[in-house]
């Protein structure tokens, strides 16, 4: 019986999630703070987590960055209200499993919890079942020719594009075609490490070498030796951390943390992000020896809003995939759903309309997917998207929160260069972050 811990200090709700999770089966601990909790997950094993974001003594994402809870490895699913779902995101990309708002659906998630329950431990080294989709535009097979092409080589690969365009799966689709593919292939969040976590996860530790290294522990790049290591969100890397990985792929061979003994590895790598890398390179915050040795070659992924021409395409594709998932026998999307998905930006991409069809094909008691199982968070942001087009300041300031942005997250949120980018003073760049609810 899956064990499952809840921390949440609303007493009430807190009843009622125990209670629905024992109907089906779960067996389930109770704490109220995040300092119980902590200390639950010390004494015992769970399978899973339902944390709620703010807590009295904290938020999430002072328990994500607890070292021991990310080597743990257990999925931790952040409980949030609307308002908080910036930070949810956030907290995601710490570790977390997923999120879901307040109030909470019950078959919404109950079909999470399984998920996270089949995907144990893959936080930091994802299992990817969803194949990639191919288009029928020219670019979309172009895109699939470059992939088939630099499949058989052992060249590092550079795939870019932006969050949800599918480049894990790009990543698996060459490690499948490649002549590694009886080897593994492990993935590795960059984004989500800490720069002391990420040194021990990508070149492993000994015993000893830091605080809570209580046993040896191998690295990614030892253990995906004769196959593919995926470094997703690589510019996120600290820059000691490229130090050590550029003289790991030009050596062949890798030092733990803590150990004087170097150990050989043959890993593929292929390296992934949503960022304009050669803009890091400009700003000092990545090695350009690095950028050269991982860019052998390059490909790009479109956004869903550059693939409309294979839009039902891939709404059939996830539809089909979710019925086969959830038992069910969806057959498509009512007319108004369709304007609604013509209209919406998809800022998720691939990843955001597959998570919102399953969940619509969840909820849906009737073979055409309606209006009203479409998630609150969408029709909100749809409803801004729509205000803003008509309106001329909403548009400048949208223009304005995107470019202050894109800026903090690719100088990691170090506000005298992005202010020094920007071309404004330190005091300007706090007001606006406050005036556009950025949080850093």
């Amino acid at each position: 019986m899956p064990r499952i811990l809840i921390v949440e200090d609303d007493l009430s709700f807190t009843a009622l999630l125990e209670d629905f999770l024992k109907r089906h089966q779960f067996e389930v601990s109770v704490a109220h703070t995040i300092k119980s909790g902590a200390a639950l997950l010390q004494d015992e094993l769970f399978d899973l987590v339902l944390l709620d974001y703010r807590l009295p003594d904290g938020t999430g994402l002072d328990v994500l960055r607890l070292q021991w809870v990310r080597e743990q490895g257990v999925p931790i699913i952040i409980m949030t209200s609307f308002h908080d779902i910036k930070t949810a995101v956030k907290a995601i990309k710490h570790g977390a499993y997923e999120f879901i708002t307040k109030p909470v659906n019950p078959d919404e998630l109950l079909m999470i919890v399984r998920d996270a329950l089949r995907n144990v431990g893959n936080t930091s080294a994802k299992i990817v079942s969803t194949p990639i989709v191919e288009g029928t535009t020219e670019e979309a097979k172009k895109i699939l020719d470059h992939i088939k092409l630099v499949a058989p080589t052992d060249m590092s690969v550079v795939i870019t594009g932006e969050s949800g365009t599918g480049k894990e799966q790009a990543a698996r689709m060459i490690h499948e075609n490649s002549k590694r593919k009886d080897g593994p292939f492990i993935a590795v969040d960059c984004g989500a490490l800490s720069p002391e976590l990420a040194a021990s996860e990508i070149f492993g530790h000994v015993k000893g070498a830091f605080t809570g290294a209580a046993n040896n522990k191998k690295g990614k790049l030892e253990l995906a030796s004769g196959g593919t290591l995926f470094l997703d969100e690589v510019g996120n890397l600290d820059y000691e951390v490229q130090i050590k990985l550029l003289r790991a792929l030009q050596e062949k061979e890798i030092q733990p943390v803590g150990s004087n003994k170097t150990i050989k590895t043959n890993a593929r790598i292929i390296a992934a992000t949503n960022e304009d890398l050669l803009f890091a390179v400009r700003n000092g915050t990545f090695r350009e020896d690095l950028y050269h040795r991982l860019n052998e070659f390059k490909i790009i992924l479109l956004s869903l809003r550059q693939r409309r021409e294979d839009f039902d395409l891939f709404v059939n594709h996830f539809i089909a995939q979710a019925n086969a998932e959830l038992g069910k026998s969806i057959k498509g999307l009512s007319p108004e759903v369709k304007k609604i998905f013509e209209a919406y930006r998809w800022p998720g991409n691939l990843r955001e309309l597959k998570n919102i069809l399953k969940r619509a094909v969840l909820l849906t008691p009737s073979e055409v997917i309606e209006k009203e199982a479409l998630p609150e968070e969408m029709m909100l942001a749809l409803e801004l998207q729509e205000k803003n087009t008509t309106d001329l300041k909403a548009v400048k300031e949208m223009n304005e929160r995107e470019l202050i942005l894109k800026t903090l997250q690719e100088v990691r949120y170090n506000k005298s260069k992005a202010a020094k980018l920007l071309n404004i003073d330190r005091t300007t760049l706090y007001y606006k972050m406050a005036k556009y609810g950025i949080e850093g």
